[in-house]
Parts: structure tokens; sequence; C-alpha cells
């Protein structure tokens, strides 16, 4: 079980979405209540950026919402059509509904019991959740004005068939609002592949440092959850899942192992090609 959280991001592509369902199901076993409903590191601004300001019931998740405000706040989503792709547990699908107001949110995972699950916990008025593949959108084109994808894609067996995919479902200038923690050697490439698929940058930014910040501060609540939540022999696992200061993933933001990018992208005109589904190059 220690293999899911310890190394994931290592293993071969093509074994990560089971081992991701399992993990997903281990953590409903454990937080029938969805108490743990973010799973990303989070975010820290470092050169006095405005305090973001949460109700009262979100504060206990403020480093989590911080990341995913990070990566919509600069684009225009009040009564927009968004899909998250990769939503997992619901909770960053939730923040945005509430906040930016899109004319409707639907959150997909492969996960068909985390689906069932949101949709039983959230009330949220647009937002749904939808089960399906991030390499097989099951979308028209053009359906939608812009797509979330937060610290998810590296989990995918073709990050080249996903921007694709993305392309796709996109409207004419509608926004790819995308973030992940990627190997330094892979960054050139990632660039490459997102433009070859179509897309331009409008905005990008390495913000490993504000990552790990995040992390120091939310170590404790983490820790915390895990062992109120889960027995002793998984808490080294849900302790490495979690980034908790001094595991392994935590390390690897400090050690330069794996850089945090954040990217806003517009979808460019159509390329020949580029809507062919299972046809494209793995990256």
């Amino acid at each position: 079980m220690s293999l899911i959280p310890d190394m994931y991001a290592e293993l071969p592509r093509p074994i990560r979405k089971p081992l991701w369902q399992i993990w997903h199901k281990v953590m409903i076993r454990y937080d029938k209540d969805i108490t743990a409903n973010y799973m990303n590191y989070g975010y820290q601004g470092l050169n006095g950026d405005p305090v973001l300001e949460l109700q009262e019931k979100d504060e206990k998740d403020r480093y989590c919402i911080q990341l995913y405000d990070h990566v919509v706040n600069r684009s225009d989503l009040l009564n927009k059509k968004v899909l998250e792709v990769g939503s997992g547990r619901g909770g960053g699908a939730s923040y945005i509904a509430r906040y930016y107001n899109p004319k409707s949110y639907t959150g997909l995972d492969i996960s068909a019991s985390i689906i069932d699950f949101c949709n039983d916990y959230y009330d949220v008025k647009g937002l749904s959740f939808k089960k399906g593949i991030a390499e097989n959108l099951p979308f028209d084109p053009d359906s939608f004005d812009a797509v979330v994808n937060v610290e998810s894609a590296r989990c995918y067996s073709s990050l080249t068939i996903f921007f694709n995919e993305v392309q796709r479902v996109l409207r004419d200038d509608g926004k790819f609002l995308f973030t992940d923690m990627i190997r330094p050697r892979e960054v050139a490439n990632v660039k490459r592949t997102l433009e070859t698929c179509g897309f331009k940058t409008i905005h990008e930014t390495e913000i490993t440092a504000n990552v790990v910040e995040a992390l120091n501060r939310d170590t404790h609540r983490r820790e915390t959850l895990i062992r109120k939540k889960v027995p002793g022999f998984l808490v080294s696992s849900f302790d490495t899942f979690a980034g908790a200061k001094g595991t392994e993933r935590y390390n690897s933001f400090i050690n330069g192992t794996y850089q945090y990018w954040s990217f806003v992208l517009e979808k460019t005109a159509d390329k020949p090609g580029i809507h062919s589904r299972g046809r494209s190059g793995e990256l």
C-alpha cells in the first residue's frame, strides 16, 4: 500500500490509474465524512500578497484553497462553463463554484466511488461530478470556457493525449488552468507539448517555494488529521501522500527532485489532427 503515496509519481504511467483508484477507496474507507476534502500540497504567498478572504468554514483548508485560487484568479470564470479534470474529493470544485460563480462547474475523476461520494456530499448551485478519464474526456468539442487541472496530470498515462483532449473540449480562446509538480529536466518538454497541442502561454510561474511554505505551515493540521482518521500502520504512507514536513515527497521539493509549476494557457486555432483520439504521441 505504501507504494502508492511513496512512489506513484515515479511509477510507469500505465499502472498509475489503477493504483490511484485503489488509493481513493482507501481514503473513503477512513474518511467517510470527507473531513479531508482537499488533497493538494497547498500554496502560500511570499511577497506580501493580499490575504485571501475566506468564509469561516473554509479557514481550516486555507493553504489548499490558496493553491486553487492561485490557479484560477487570473481568469474570469463568472457565468462560464468550467470543467475540472481530476477533481478528487471535490473541495477545490466546491470552492471555485461558491466563490467564482461560474454558470456550471463539472468535476471529473476516474474513480466511480469518489464521484458518487462527491455527488452525495456537495450541494452547491451549478456543481456536479462525472466519472471519466483524462485521456478520453466524455464531452463534445467546444463544450467549456475553462478547464482546471490541479496536481493530477502526473498520474495520467499520456500528457500529450490529455492536453489534446483539453484543447478539443475548450471553446475558442478558452483557458486551460494547469498546475503540477514536474521534474526539472521535463519542464521544457511539457511547455513544448502544450504549444504543440494548441495552447499559448498567458502566464507561467514556478511556485515550488510557495508550496513548501504552505506545507511548513500546514503540516501540523495534516498530521493531526491523519492520526485521527487512519490506523497506525498506514500513518507513514498517509504522511507521505500529504507531503508532511520531513517526508520523501516534501524533501523532493527541497532538494530539487521536483519543481512545482503553474500555467494559465489559452486555446489557439485548431491544428490538423489535434482532435484525433488515441493517436497522439506519448510524453
